[in-house]
């Protein structure tokens, strides 16, 4: 009996004794597209700098020297600054998922604050700028409610708020302008973004080196801090990481109030900018902001992207816009070119999203 028992087990140790060892693997080798995709997911910032690049050189080829300068470089950072300032803001927005569109009205509400409190009130130009920031921060604070508290969707929010600011400011300032000859005499730290230095060839106002150190900030933040991590988790999936313990309406509430903040340091450079302060000016400024978020490679549905990225979208509208009013093309090219750039850089995302996400 014992060896009739037996007799079945030897011939199952000699079938799996023949059997194939190997264990089954589903990987096969990734095709330069494939490998192509996965470089961008990982490097979001990667399409805009190339084409950045390409742009530079090729208006550098249609028009030479007139454009491969250092002053006109750094001209293109001057006209970018205030974009890539309020583009720093929507950034922090859209990388949660959000939209603002009130950024602008923030902008020159803050600058108007700014003006009337120390002209109107006699105030000291450097408490009126606090002021202007309060009023920067009261504003986020004003949206993150609305959308973290209240719940409501972030593009119907600041649509709502955007027209809110908009006529609050210019309510408030009388739709007055404070001449850049007073501020000159009387305050001049508010005009103190629009001095500049020279280095070499280059000339470099204060504004832009306010950008780039905002900038540099940013990205240190999103990227080697707890908090930034947050923030790209919430864009990502926000019950996924309100089950990780990030605490999503407190982070909502901080990301808007700190995006007015920033909204408010466009206002005074703005100021620096204009040497003056008008209720008129920053119309587009949320469009502008959006349009160098998109190109720039980060993504509107959020979790995806870097903040230089950012920048580089905003370069790349400069360099199109004063390359071809250079060459002296209609300004209608320009917009042209810009819209085929957002339809693209959208493509481009959902393509990267749909194949390596």
């Amino acid at each position: 009996m014992a060896e009739a028992k037996a007799q079945p087990s030897q011939e199952f140790e000699k079938v799996l004794t023949g059997s194939a060892t190997e264990v089954a693997s589903f990987e096969h080798d990734k095709t330069f597209i494939e490998r192509l995709q996965h470089m961008l997911h990982s490097n979001p910032a990667l399409v805009p700098l190339i084409v950045l690049v390409l742009s530079i050189l090729a208006f550098s080829a249609i028009l030479g020297a007139k454009f491969l300068n250092t002053f006109t470089l750094t001209l293109i950072l001057q006209q970018v600054a205030i974009t890539g300032i309020v583009g720093a803001a929507q950034t922090l927005v859209i990388l949660t998922a959000g939209i603002d569109l009130s950024v602008g009205a923030i902008m020159v509400l803050s600058s108007v604050v700014m003006g009337q409190f120390t002209f109107r009130y006699g105030l000291p130009a450097p408490v009126a700028v606090l002021c202007g920031f309060a009023c920067g921060a009261v504003c986020g604070y004003i949206n993150g409610w609305l959308v973290a508290r209240m719940k409501l969707p972030p593009f119907i929010v600041t649509l709502g708020t955007w027209q809110v600011f908009l006529a609050t400011n210019f309510l408030y300032s009388a739709n007055e302008t404070i001449r850049s000859q007073d501020i000159e005499q009387q305050a001049p730290i508010l005009q103190f973004f629009g001095a500049s230095i020279r280095v070499g060839g280059a000339v470099l106002t204060y504004g832009v080196i306010a950008m780039i150190l905002l900038v540099l900030a940013l990205w240190y933040i999103l990227n080697h801090t707890a908090w930034g991590r947050h923030v790209y988790a919430i864009g990502d999936d926000p019950d996924a990481a309100e089950l990780s313990g990030v605490q999503v309406n407190r982070m909502l509430l901080q990301v808007y109030v700190i995006s007015g903040l920033i909204c408010a340091l466009a206002g005074w450079v703005l100021i620096g900018r204009l040497g003056s302060v008008s209720p008129t000016s920053g119309q587009f400024a949320n469009i502008e902001s959006i349009t160098a978020v998109v190109i720039g490679g980060i993504s509107l549905f959020g979790g995806r992207g870097s903040i230089l990225g950012m920048i580089f979208g905003a370069l790349i509208v400069g360099v199109f816009s004063l390359g071809l009013r250079l060459i002296g093309t209609d300004p209608q090219w320009t917009y042209l070119l810009i819209g085929v750039l957002i339809i693209a850089a959208v493509a481009i995302d959902q393509w990267i999203r749909k194949v390596a996400g």
